[in-house]
């Protein structure tokens, strides 16, 4: 049986990245609510997930570069 590939590997930062995932959703212009979000489209999910991993790759490429 395969582990799922979605859990966090510290349950501490499920608290951090949902946080992120608000904010990040706020500067895109997403209302984004606590809890179910299903009447935002699937574009509107993509473009927040897409801004997470930018926002993140560039954070680590920073730090290379320090």
């Amino acid at each position: 049986m395969a582990r799922s590939t979605n859990q966090l590997v510290n349950p501490n930062a499920r608290e951090a990245m949902n946080r992120f995932k608000m904010e990040t959703a706020s500067e895109l212009g997403v209302n984004l609510k606590q809890g179910y979000n299903g009447d935002i489209t699937a574009r509107q999910a993509g473009s927040i997930g897409g801004q997470m991993v930018k926002k993140m790759i560039q954070a680590y490429e920073n730090g290379l570069q320090q």
